[in-house]
């Protein structure tokens, strides 16, 4: 498979706030409409105790990958830490940005499916500034990928305007379109209306509520 036709990078405002989820179903939705999809965590590092399914095996549920390719076993870390915190912690080497982003590039290079594969859809690990490597965060990730779409999930109750705003403000200048998903969404919630209003009308921002809307915002470009 060659490079995909369209790389998308996707933040948390913070760790636990549904990227994943809200990613797969995306996904999920994007495959369901004949758009290959090849996701990546270039590392993830996790509690071995916990019973759910690794970001990887989720991510790859929806494309149908192997999760060793999502990401790779190597960088499978088995401490509820940052990945560079989880590698020190674990005795190994330092993660270094250069090197999850040779092994993104590489597991698409030698990807069998085929170049129809349009989306590269990559997920980092926290909140923009959380590090993935010992010399590098997301934004540096998304810069170093050549990112052309980022997706920002967040919250819909408390603290969403200002843990957007906030993330934005590392986001934008890599200027490229962000478009910012509400997870759990409730249109019968008034403050969650009342949060998606600020954030569209009065911050102008380009916000969805749901996997499928954001689909069509990575298919449109």
């Amino acid at each position: 498979m060659t490079r995909p036709q369209r790389v998308v990078v996707v933040f948390g405002t913070a760790t636990e706030i549904g990227k994943t989820w809200f990613g797969a179903a995306t996904i999920t939705e994007l495959v369901s409409h004949g758009v290959g999809v090849a996701a990546r965590k270039p590392a993830q590092s996790f509690d071995p105790d916990d019973p759910h399914p690794t970001d990887a095996e989720v991510l790859a549920a929806a494309t149908g990958e192997d999760p060793a390719l999502v990401c790779p076993s190597h960088r499978w870390l088995r401490v509820a830490l940052a990945p560079p915190m989880a590698a020190d912690r674990l005795g190994l080497p330092p993660v270094l940005l250069a090197d999850l982003v040779a092994e993104v590039e590489q597991s698409w290079a030698d990807d069998a499916s085929g170049p129809a594969t349009r989306v590269g859809w990559v997920e980092t690990v926290g909140g923009p500034r959380s590090p993935i490597a010992h010399d590098g965060d997301g934004v540096d990730l998304a810069r170093a990928l050549g990112a052309q779409h980022l997706a920002l999930v967040a919250d819909a109750s408390l603290g969403t305007l200002n843990a957007v705003r906030s993330s934005l403000a590392v986001l934008e200048p890599l200027g490229v379109p962000v478009t910012v998903a509400l997870n759990r969404f409730d249109a019968a919630d008034a403050l969650h209306v009342e949060n998606l209003r600020w954030l569209r009308d009065l911050d102008g921002l380009d916000v969805v509520t749901s996997p499928e809307a954001l689909a069509t915002r990575v298919q449109e470009g």
